[in-house]
């Protein structure tokens, strides 16, 4: 089983994961080029109870276009986005793949709210491709 660990900018928060991600995707959405202060937002979902942290977070409460709450966790020291959830995935907590030590080991299968994508995005690669939210 692969184990993954990450953590904030300062250093104050930091994660294991020990499981395998439940998928891996690329966010268009506004809320996540927002929150990211970026185009797009590569995330890594897991099941939530394989993810240990430790540190303080802060969670923001949104609601995403389904009405339901979303919850984005970040780090109060430093600002590091660490984790998404959405009420629509209960058990699943996204972590932000750029909070991982190693960044590089992701490999996105899947882009979501392209339709919100900025026209000068182009990722490279083959990986799935939805205008919104998948069915």
């Amino acid at each position: 089983m692969t184990t993954f660990a990450g953590g904030c900018l300062c250093g104050r928060v930091r994660y294991t994961v020990s499981a395998e991600p439940v998928f891996t995707g690329v966010c268009h959405c506004r809320d996540c080029q927002r929150a990211t202060g970026s185009a797009f937002a590569p995330v890594l979902g897991f099941p939530k109870d394989a993810v240990r942290i430790a540190g303080e977070l802060r969670t923001y409460e949104g609601s995403g276009d389904s009405g339901q709450a979303t919850y984005r966790s970040f780090c109060p020291n430093c600002g590091s986005g660490i984790s998404d959830e959405v009420a629509v995935m209960p058990g699943v907590l996204m972590i932000l793949a750029g909070s991982l030590d190693d960044p590089s080991a992701v490999q996105p299968s899947m882009e979501i709210y392209c339709n919100s994508a900025q026209p000068w995005v182009n990722l490279a690669g083959e990986r799935q491709r939805f205008p919104g939210m998948p069915g």
